[in-house]
C-alpha cells in the first residue's frame, strides 16, 4: 500500500471528519423527517389531580388525534416542580420527551439553585393557556371594589391576612407584587396547597386571596365570596361585571400560564411540528370549552414567544422576591 504524504494524509483526515459531521448532522434530520413514529411522554412536575395535570391530560388527549401517537402523561411531583422539570430536560433531545410547566418555572430561578439554566437548557414549544387570578376576599370584610380594599389596607396596615397556596408560589409571589403596586400590606398566611387556602378564605379565617376562575366563580355565585377585580389587563367573558384591577388605578397585571418545554437541541422540524400540533390542538371545540368552563383560554402562540414570556418572567418574579425577601427552605 502507498504511503500518503503528510500533505495528503492531512486532506484525508480532514476529508473524513468532514464526511462524518455531515453524516452525523444528517441522522437528526432523517428521524425529524418522519416524527413522531412512536409514543410521546409528556412529563408534569406535579402531582396528578391539580390545575397542571388537568391541562396536560386535555391537551395529551387532542394532541395524541393530531400527532397520531400516543401521548403519555407521566406525573413527577417534587420541589415545587424543579424535579419533573430536570428530568425532562436530561431526556434525550428527539421530541419524545415533553415537560409542561407554568409560572413557578420563572419563579424557581430567584428561589432555588437550579442544576440547569431554565432558558439555555431547554427548547421552547409553545403556550398552552392562560388565566387571570381574582382578587378575592371573605364577605366580612367591609369593602365591595378594589379601591375601597386598598383605602381599608392603607388606614389598617398589616391589619388584613392573605392565604396563599404556599411560600414562593406563584399566587403568594403575585400577592406580594400587588400590595407592592399598590402600596398597602396585608399578613401573608400561607398553606400546603390552595385548596386548604381557599377553605379557610371562604370561611373567614383569612382575609383575602388571590383565586382561580374555576374555584372562585362558583363562591361567588353563592355569596361565599366577594370577586373585587380580575388581574388580566382586560376584563374576562366568563364574568364581563368584574372590573380590571388597573380600572380601580393600580396599574398591575398577572397572567397564569401553562406551555410545553423539550430538551435542549431538538431538531428545529421536530420543534415546529410541535407547536404547530399544539396551536392546532388549543383552538379544537373540545379544548376550547374545557378551557373556558375552568376560566382558562386558549393561548397559540410561537416557540420565540413563549421563551420571550419566560424570560420576561424570570427578571420580573427574581425582582419580587428580592424585594419581598421571600425565601424557602
Amino acid at each position: 500500500m502507498a504511503m500518503l504524504s503528510g500533505a495528503k494524509l492531512g486532506r484525508a483526515v480532514l476529508g473524513m471528519t468532514l464526511a462524518a459531521a455531515a453524516f452525523a448532522a444528517s441522522v437528526p434530520n432523517a428521524h425529524a423527517d418522519d416524527y413522531p413514529s412512536q409514543p410521546i411522554k409528556l412529563i408534569v412536575p406535579f402531582a396528578a389531580g391539580g390545575g397542571n395535570d388537568g391541562i396536560a391530560r386535555l391537551l395529551g388527549q387532542v394532541l395524541s388525534d393530531g400527532l397520531k401517537q400516543p401521548v403519555v402523561v407521566e406525573n413527577r411531583p417534587g420541589a415545587g416542580g424543579k424535579l419533573g422539570v430536570e428530568q425532562g430536560l436530561k431526556a434525550a433531545p428527539d421530541g419524545y420527551t415533553l415537560t409542561l410547566i407554568s409560572n413557578s418555572y420563572s419563579v424557581n430561578p430567584s428561589l432555588y439553585k437550579l442544576p440547569f439554566d431554565p432558558v439555555e437548557d431547554m427548547t421552547p414549544i409553545g403556550m398552552i393557556a392562560r388565566a387571570p387570578f381574582f382578587v378575592s376576599v371573605n364577605p366580612s370584610v367591609p369593602v365591595d371594589s378594589l379601591g375601597e380594599l386598598v383605602a381599608l389596607a392603607k388606614k389598617k396596615p398589616g391589619g388584613l391576612t392573605y392565604a396563599s397556596s404556599g411560600t414562593g408560589g406563584i399566587s403568594h409571589l403575585a400577592m406580594e407584587a400587588f400590595l407592592k403596586t399598590a402600596g398597602i400590606s396585608m399578613v401573608h398566611i400561607p398553606y400546603k396547597g390552595s385548596a386548604p387556602a381557599l377553605t379557610d378564605t371562604v370561611s373567614g379565617q383569612v382575609n383575602a386571596m388571590l383565586t382561580t376562575a374555576g374555584s372562585t366563580l362558583p363562591y361567588r355565585e353563592d355569596k361565599r365570596l366577594k370577586v373585587l377585580a380580575v388581574t388580566l389587563p382586560q376584563r374576562v367573558s366568563s364574568a364581563p361585571d368584574i372590573p380590571t384591577v388597573r380600572e380601580a388605578g393600580v396599574p398591575y397585571d398577572v397572567t397564569v400560564w401553562y406551555g410545553i418545554i423539550a430538551p435542549k437541541g431538538v431538531p428545529p422540524q421536530v420543534q415546529a411540528k410541535l407547536n404547530a400540533a399544539i396551536n392546532a390542538a388549543v383552538v379544537t371545540p373540545e379544548m376550547v370549552d374545557r378551557l373556558k368552563a375552568t376560566g382558562e383560554e386558549a393561548a397559540p402562540g410561537s416557540p420565540q414567544a413563549f421563551r420571550d414570556q419566560i424570560v420576561k418572567e424570570i427578571s420580573l418574579w427574581g425582582d419580587v422576591v428580592r424585594q419581598a425577601g421571600v425565601t424557602v427552605n
